[in-house]
């Protein structure tokens, strides 16, 4: 079925040589991953050379709500590539259009009333992490300022997973890599008050942040329309319904991983700031691995929902397993550098001998599960694009949640090396069940 609109430019992933197929997709989307950490990156480098060691713990600790407003955002991609991914295998190009305009204003919309709430629940925020009062005061500064953008947060998503769907993951490379150019520039000048701009401190970094997100939005939407790959003038609940029921699973996900890691944050306060600054910094490093695998998952879940919707659910397992072989590539490499020379890489973003002692720890004992977490990436964003998200959602979740009591016992035991233990082994578990599920191929059976 189609809508009578002329077919957009897609790219068929149903035929020809797969392997071809998913490192076409995979290569841009790694790269798009890779620099859309690099752009959260941006302001933990600045923020740790000008401002210093508590701003940049309160722009770590601050950034494990921001991986909220993540969360949410994904919810809105993993949906919509489903959606439209598995739309446009069947040749119906302008229902896939109308789903994504329907999803745009779903976006903007929800990112409006999460900003709201954010605000709301700001104070308590940090009370229940248990930072020091200086961290409290300059994470309140730098996330309420970010809270603004996170409509251009979700649109954004909305805009990279039509692009992704149509099996197109240049554009959204192209897109970011002009926004990071910004942001490059536009940090230092809002923070310091270069030239004619207001010197903003910590709050500089945030609005350089909102600002870029808003821009690439903006010119997301423009190129999908010229391409007909977005229809905004109808609204489509069956599209919208479905884009939440498959997200909402991979959104919860991400929120739990963000209040286990502020319940891990309260854990760490008790060895203090340098320690706080680790875990967010270390964290951040770990990024590298964890959004190469994300690239990947990203063009899997694509290649999946494609040939599910084409009748090729054998092509779909296989693409599956083809492209985790790829991404443990970069896990590989991401352990070998994590063991190998931590504190070179922690030394980008801090001059703190206390810090980076802490961050190496945390470096060489998250690097064992590496492998493990591109494993589970990969094949959790596979079963995303075949619609099959809630088993895979109870599993991480649970995995996760168990972090905290056992960080406790272990910070206990061991001091602050068991909550680095605890984050590596609880991932160790979450691959092993990503892949027993994927595995298991219910998947094939999910009606989207």
């Amino acid at each position: 079925m189609t809508s009578g609109v002329a077919a957009p430019a897609t790219f068929d992933l149903t035929t020809g040589r797969l392997s071809t197929a998913v490192l076409r997709l995979a290569v841009p989307a790694v790269g798009a991953s890779l620099l859309q950490l690099v752009f959260l990156l941006i302001d933990t480098f600045w923020v740790g050379r000008i401002l210093g060691p508590a701003a940049l713990a309160a722009v770590s600790t601050a950034g494990f709500a921001v991986w909220m407003l993540t969360a949410g955002g994904e919810m809105i991609g993993v949906g919509l590539t489903a959606v439209a991914a598995r739309r446009h295998g069947e040749g119906a190009h302008g229902l896939a259009a109308v789903a994504a305009g329907t999803t745009l204003v779903l976006a903007l919309a929800g990112g409006v009333l999460v900003a709201f709430a954010g605000w709301l629940g700001l104070p308590a925020l940090f009370a229940v992490m248990g930072t020091p009062a200086e961290v409290t005061e300059l994470g309140r500064l730098y996330l309420g300022t970010y809270l603004i953008g996170t409509p251009f947060v979700f649109g954004y998503f909305a805009t990279e997973a039509t692009f992704r769907a149509a099996g197109d993951t240049r554009t959204p490379l192209v897109l970011l890599s002009a926004s990071i150019v910004v942001n490059i520039i536009l940090d230092p000048m809002l923070i310091l008050g270069l030239g004619p701009l207001p010197a903003l401190g910590i709050s500089g970094a945030a609005t350089a942040a909102v600002a870029t997100r808003g821009l690439t939005m903006l010119l997301g939407i423009v190129f999908l329309a010229r391409r007909r790959l977005v229809r905004a003038s109808v609204w489509h609940w069956p599209s919208a319904w479905a884009v939440v029921r498959i997200g909402a699973p991979t959104a919860a996900t991400g929120v739990i991983f963000s209040l286990v890691y502020i319940g891990l944050t309260r854990i760490t306060t008790k060895f203090g700031t340098p320690a706080l600054a680790a875990l967010g910094v270390g964290h951040k490093l770990e990024g590298f691995a964890y959004m190469a695998a994300t690239g990947f998952a990203l063009a899997a879940a694509a290649v999946v929902g494609q040939n599910l919707g084409a009748g090729r659910p054998d092509r779909a397992r296989f693409a599956g397993w083809l492209t985790m072989s790829y991404a443990l590539v970069a896990g590989g490499i991401a352990a070998i550098a994590f063991l190998a020379f931590p504190e070179a890489l922690l030394s980008v973003f801090t001059s703190s001998p206390a810090v980076i002692a802490d961050g190496a720890s945390y470096l060489r004992i998250i690097a064992f599960a590496e492998l493990a977490m591109a494993v589970e990436v990969v094949l959790e964003g596979a079963m995303g694009g075949a619609g099959f998200t809630l088993q895979p959602m109870l599993w991480s979740v649970g995995l996760t949640a168990a972090r905290i009591p056992i960080a406790a016992w272990l910070a206990g035991t061991v001091g602050l090396p068991g909550v680095w233990w605890a984050i590596s082994l609880t991932a160790l578990c979450r691959g092993a069940a990503m892949a027993l599920l994927w595995r298991g191929e219910r998947w094939k059976s999910v009606r989207v």
